[in-house]
């Protein structure tokens, strides 16, 4: 059943018509359906699980694994439950009260001999066999998530027990944060829980907590953002932009101002361009690892209103996140057995992560924690607003570039939507779940990413097939899902390496590496220079390929398009082709996808996929085809290609098919080899390619 708000206001919230009480019927929805699951106060939040293969516990984990199942869910769950207890004490929920279910099974959860204990650290220690002296467990993630929680009910639940309970639940905590963590986002963890104890009277190292602090800190590469291990993705904004202010609150303001006033001014940098990540209707792109948080995403805005000195548009944030929230829980999938299920809409396997269990999604109630602003706070009481969408002329693209986490936005008001380009990746070759989360060449918020990759042909990415190879045996699970242990490259290769450039006269630059690697040269791996830019309802692309084996086969392909009846239309002009898919996606919403190709392409062709796209069961996907075959021969070098798309089966305009009027190329033989490539454009823009110095400026 999907959630349907019955309390609205249109006046204040114009374009959602969520107030704060719609809010709190969403989290009453969310957490009704957990608690269908829970038969009694002794029952843990264990959920029911349809997965089994790819999410912990397997069937022959050893007893912590279980163990940490049962924290996760207790915490996580506790996220969307600490804000209502607070704001309705005596709530009910399957006979069951809330608030009183919480406080037991927290207190059981530290307590040694009772049935849900889930171990400390030291008792993990005992346990571990790796013989790793810096091992950190799952269960330092979830004591963040209880802290937080403690402290939104604190009145109700931690103000309720014994001076004993309180220091069992310290004692606990206090093991945890003084141990080992891993040395990115998880520092945080450590942080808020050495926060809490020190907030209510325990001792704490200083020391430790400074120096997670510092490290915290100088993970800061620019524009608001952090870089969390490798890469760039949410987690600024559900951990740095979240964790950072209550920690600020908590500690840092006291104790650590010169970090604390850091952390804001990065918050309030974020805030001037983190609005342009969503789209018109507050949808979160499926972008990076742990999608099936969701709108977890908007809880940085919640952050940023934590801070002393807020700069965010009440109305704004308030418009980002309700949509955001309806975005999920109005579809029909989005829960199984009355639980959010692991993908991003329905049960999405190519999704999922090792490190997920049944109650992982859960973490998505960080979008929730507003509910702890109290309802004359500004995020309730303002209107909400469009922001940058209300400035935009017709048909204008508001395009913003950060070269800090190497991330590009580009808002679209001809349909609404907004595309996100993304840079500084790399992955290894074999890792195609991290390649789908973070390699795809755009992302969109109402085409999310299709883990299609077979026969040499990948949704939104390029692939080369090596021609003089032979065939290679196709694998049944690449459209689904390959598990860790089985990593096996499927029939042609994908882009493992995204090196940023930047943008210069309106160009985005990139550099895709096939197959990258530090032991071998790279001028010994094919690679394919990126540049694009922004046309009114997508992408043009003019890329230029790297070659340094042939033959080859290339491909590109577009968006999965969600298959539930498609029109597939084609149509030439001037020499250039295109396919234009008609159809509606799973819930019934009016789909329209443009795939042109111009110069160095040969066709476009169409293949049918299942279980590959995260809206539907079925999906199609067009790509671009074409073949270089000669190992030294001066053939076409620039791929020219554009994929437009919008929520509407009225037909484009034949311009936004067919965009271009002519392409200059400096070389008499048009092949794009050397110098600037022109691209005039039937609206009287031009845009000028030209890679030459971007080898002396690529990023990572």
């Amino acid at each position: 059943m999907k959630f349907t708000p019955t309390k609205t206001d249109f006046n204040l919230s114009p374009y959602t018509g969520l107030t704060r009480d719609s809010w709190i019927e969403a989290a009453k929805y969310l957490l009704s359906g957990i608690f269908g699951n829970i038969k009694d106060m002794e029952d843990p939040v264990v959920m029911p699980r349809y997965e089994t293969l790819v999410t912990y516990p397997s069937k022959d984990a050893p007893m912590w694994r279980y163990k940490a199942e049962i924290f996760e869910g207790l915490c996580r769950s506790f996220f969307i439950s600490a804000p209502l207890i607070h704001i309705d004490p005596d709530l009910s929920l399957n006979g069951i009260n809330v608030r009183d279910y919480y406080k037991k099974q927290v207190l059981c959860s530290v307590t040694k001999g009772e049935k849900n204990y889930v171990l400390n650290y030291s008792d993990m220690k005992e346990l571990d066999e790796s013989g790793n002296p810096f091992a950190c467990f799952q269960q330092t993630v979830e004591t963040a998530a209880l802290v937080i929680c403690l402290w939104l009910s604190k009145e109700e639940i931690w103000d309720t027990y014994t001076k004993e309970e309180k220091d069992r639940i310290a004692a606990f905590l206090s093991d945890f944060a003084h141990s080992n963590t891993v040395p990115q986002n998880w520092r945080l963890f450590n942080m808020l829980d050495l926060a809490f104890l020190n907030m209510y009277g325990y001792e704490i190292d200083e020391d430790i907590m400074r120096d997670h602090a510092q490290n915290i800190l100088n993970y800061y590469v620019g524009d608001g953002w952090y870089r969390d291990g490798q890469s760039f993705d949410y987690y600024s904004c559900w951990a740095f932009n979240m964790y950072t202010a209550i920690w600020n609150q908590w500690y840092g303001y006291e104790k650590e101002p010169y970090i604390a006033r850091r952390f804001e001014e990065n918050s309030n940098e974020l805030m001037k361009t983190y609005p342009l990540f969503f789209d018109r209707d507050g949808f979160t792109n499926m972008w990076g690892r742990s999608g099936i948080y969701r709108n977890a995403a908007t809880s940085s805005f919640d952050g940023n209103l934590l801070m002393k000195n807020s700069s965010v548009n009440p109305g704004l944030a308030r418009r980002i996140c309700s949509g955001s929230l309806l975005q999920f829980l109005t579809r029909d999938d989005f829960l199984w057995e009355g639980v959010p299920t692991l993908g991003f809409y329905g049960p999405f396997i190519p999704l999922v992560q090792s490190y997920s269990c049944a109650e992982s999604p859960m973490w998505l109630a960080k979008a929730l924690l507003c509910l702890h602003l109290p309802e004359d706070h500004p995020f309730w009481t303002s209107k909400e607003e469009m922001g940058p969408w209300d400035d935009l002329a017709k048909n204008e693209t508001l395009v913003t570039t950060l070269d800090g986490p190497g991330l590009c936005m580009a808002n679209h008001e001809a349909n609404g939507i907004t595309e996100l380009r993304t840079g500084k990746m790399v992955k290894d070759k074999t890792d195609l779940h991290g390649i789908w989360n973070y390699g795809k060449l755009v992302y969109n918020t109402k085409f999310p990413w299709d883990s299609f990759n077979e026969n040499g042909v990948a949704s939104q990415q390029y692939v080369v097939t090596y021609l003089d190879e032979g065939e290679k045996p196709q694998l049944e699970a690449i459209a689904g899902v390959i598990p860790e242990q089985d990593k096996i490259r499927p029939v042609g290769i994908t882009p493992n390496a995204c090196f940023w450039h930047g943008e210069k006269d309106g160009v985005l630059y990139r550099r895709h590496f096939f197959e990258y690697e530090t032991q071998t040269e790279t001028h010994w791996r094919t690679a394919i220079n990126i540049a694009d830019f922004a046309v009114p309802y997508g992408i043009m692309r003019a890329d230029k390929i790297r070659l340094f084996r042939r033959p080859v086969r290339i491909t590109l392909g577009a968006f999965g398009f969600p298959d539930n009846g498609t029109e597939v239309i084609h149509k030439e002009k001037d020499g250039f082709k295109a396919v234009i898919l008609k159809g509606h996606d799973h819930t019934g919403k009016e789909k329209q996808l443009a795939f042109t190709i111009m110069d160095g392409w040969d066709n476009i062709e169409l293949m049918h996929s299942k279980d590959t796209n995260p809206d539907s069961e079925n999906s199609i996907i067009l790509y671009a085809e074409t073949q270089r075959k000669k190992q030294y021969g001066y053939e076409p070098y620039f791929l020219i290609s554009q994929v437009v798309t919008k929520e509407s089966l009225e037909d484009f305009y034949e311009d936004d098919i067919f965009p271009v009027k002519d392409i200059e190329y400096t070389d008499p033989q048009r092949c794009g080899g050397y110098g600037p490539v022109r691209i005039n454009l039937k609206s009287g823009d031009t845009k000028v390619i030209d890679f030459e110095g971007i080898e002396g400026n690529l990023q990572l």
